[in-house]
Order: structure tokens, then sequence, then C-alpha cells
């Protein structure tokens, strides 16, 4: 399932392999197509032309719309949407912190206002893993709070424990659902995640007992939620150690192209994240030289590629200037070339990774774009 081919430091180079897509090559950005799709026009062969490997929807939302029993009717989410690569979906655990005021958290659960019309809706770990289940996805994650940061120790104590009692139940439910002879991906794999906000003992604590329990890969959740990004490098540094060295560790919602080059330095395999594009759909677009607001003036008559590095299908064929118009008509083909870009960029980043640490030359890609990166043209 998961083999590391080489190490450069704490970096690693692997492959993944699972049901759908054959070998995934790490580490990997997962592009997130929270409802089946990904938020900018951008459809499920858009994705293969930008170099995705791995595609990230989310429990929650696919099972308010339009239910994950007609997705499983309709053939599985592969299926739905016509994506025959990898699908990993989340548990709908960060919808208890993202969706904290229309939510009660007890022991058996989670007990939710819809966001959408205000009907209850109650998801515990053996709901969660059965809406996976009907989605099919290769890797089903466990459900989990997603504290908010600063937290209070104790708080955080408790639901720490809580998250390692619902995984020992996901995994059971996990497990029974792949047995039965009509599941539509019997392949599902299960992720546990890590969390303990930024209290380094709960988080090693945590780290040592979800790994006890055997699960097919490990995820650092709650962080990228509000604390500096050196104190999320720290967590990872007191988690990555205690998790499998066989395992793929996944680093949830993270982050910025720096981020995710720190954090390959830190071990890490797997990473997602809205940013690319939340951000092109606002106009900020990633480019090997720094980050370019194609919203300013001084693009209005700029002839040039966003990036004159860049293979994407945007820069292939259109200028800056075309695309700041498009912005500025509010044309909706802006949000999809942005978008289209910036997906693009993200997979090459990883691209780039990857090939250094083939290379052996990790560190010094690190040294030249962790900070470059974060730069505005």
């Amino acid at each position: 399932m998961f083999k590391v081919l080489k190490t450069e430091g704490r970096a690693r180079r692997g492959e993944f392999s699972c049901a759908h897509g054959g070998v995934v090559q790490t580490p990997v950005f997962m592009n997130v197509g929270t409802q089946a799709a990904i938020k900018g026009g951008v459809s499920a062969h858009d994705l293969r032309e930008v170099g995705c490997q791995i595609e990230l929807s989310n429990t929650y939302h696919l099972h308010l719309r339009p239910g994950d029993k007609l997705v499983r009717q309709l053939g599985g989410l592969h299926k739905f949407m016509n994506w025959d690569g990898p699908i990993l979906t989340d548990s709908g655990g960060f919808q208890v912190f993202s969706l904290a005021s229309l939510r009660k958290i007890r022991e058996e659960g989670v007990y939710f206002a819809s966001h959408i019309d205000g009907h209850k809706i109650f998801m515990g770990p053996e709901e969660s893993m059965q809406i996976q289940s009907n989605l099919g996805s290769d890797i089903a994650m466990a459900f989990d709070e997603c504290v908010e940061n600063p937290a209070r120790y104790e708080y955080a104590k408790a639901s720490v424990e809580r998250t390692l009692r619902w995984l020992e139940r996901c995994k059971i439910e996990h497990d029974r659902l792949n047995s039965l002879p009509d599941t539509v991906n019997p392949g599902q794999m299960l992720f546990g995640i890590n969390q303990g906000a930024t209290f380094p003992d709960l988080r090693a604590w945590h780290a040592r007992e979800i790994a006890k329990l055997g699960c097919d890969g490990y995820a650092i959740g709650g962080l990228a939620v509000g604390e500096p990004a050196e104190v999320m490098y720290e967590m990872i540094d007191v988690v990555a150690p205690e998790l499998p060295e066989d395992k793929p560790r996944y680093l949830m919602g993270v982050g910025t192209p720096s981020n995710i080059i720190e954090a390959v330095s830190r071990g890490v395999d797997f990473f997602d994240c809205v940013m690319p594009s939340r951000n092109g759909r606002h106009g900020k677009l990633f480019t090997w030289e720094g980050t370019v607001n194609i919203l300013n003036e001084k693009y209005a008559a700029d002839d040039r590629p966003i990036s004159g590095s860049c293979r994407c299908p945007v820069c292939r064929s259109f200028s800056r200037a075309y695309l700041r118009h498009l912005f500025k008509a509010d044309e909706v083909l802006a949000l999809r070339f942005a978008v289209l870009h910036n997906l693009y960029f993200y997979n090459e980043l990883m691209a780039r990774i990857r090939q250094a640490l083939d290379e052996g030359t990790f560190a010094d890609f690190r040294a030249r774009y962790s900070g470059r990166l974060e730069r505005r043209v």
C-alpha cells in the first residue's frame, strides 16, 4: 500500500497504491472538491490536465446534498463525478469545528443543525463510516473533533480521549462495512487522525495510542486553524516520530507552498488545502517568483502569461491583461482560469519536491523556495 523509496533527512519520497488510479507518487497534494466539484468551474477531466493524483471530497456536505445513499445508488462517488483516480473523503469532523454554532458534541457523536435549512442531523463514528462507505472513496477519514486554537488544556484532553474512543468505533464499523458483499468499495482504507490542540504531551500521547490501532495511514489534524506557523511545525516535530514509519502521514488542511515544503522536511507525505482554489477565485495567483494579485492596475495592459515558466492551460494561451479583464468584468471564466492555474502550480510544486528528493537535492530546493514563494511579485 505505501512504500518509502528514499529519504533525505526526515523528508520521505514514496509510493502509495489503492483501489483506484494505480500508484500515487508522494509527497502529494490532494485537490479539494468538497461537493464532488472544484469550486471555480473545474471538472474531473480538468484535474487530469493539471496533474492531480488524488481528489478530496467531504462527507458532511455530500451527506446533505445530494445524499450519500443517492450517490451509492448511482454507482459511488467515482462514477458520480466521472473521476477514475483515488478519492479521499473527510469524515465530517472538521465541520464539528467550523459549524460550532450549529452543533452539540456528546459521547455518542455530534448533533448538527444543517447549515442549509436547519434540519437536525446526527453524525457519530458509525454514521460517518456508513456515509463514506456509501460514497465508495478509497480513503475514509476517522470521525474526530477538531479543537479550536488556543484551547483550554482540560477541554483538549477530554476531546482527544473521546476522539481515540471514536477511532476505535470507526475501525470496528469500517471493518464490518468492508466485509459486506454489496459494499461499493471493499478496498476502502481508514486513516486515523491525531489531535491534541497545541499541547505537545497530548499530541504525543494520542499519536502513540492511535498508532497501536493499525490504521492504513495517519493524519495530523487540528492545525492551520489560527496558530502561528512555527507552532504548527513544532506540533509536527512532536507527532511525526510517534507515527509508524511504514504508513503515510497526512497534514490536514495545509497550506501555503512554504508550509508544504516545511512539512515535507518534517516527514509529511499527504496534503490538502482550499487555498489554491479559494485564493484563485479572489485573483491571487501562485508562481515560482511569488504571488501575483492579478487585480492590480499594473496588469491592465500586460500581455505576458501569469508566469513565463508555467505550462498550465491558462499560461499557454492567455495574458495577464485578459485574465484581469475577466475578473473586472465579473466573468465566470476568470474564476475557472485562476483556479486551473493555481492547481497546476500546486501539483507542479509537489512534482518538483519529488524530483528534488529523487536527486538528493531537497535541502537546496527548500533553501531556495520556502521563503521565495511567500513573496508578493
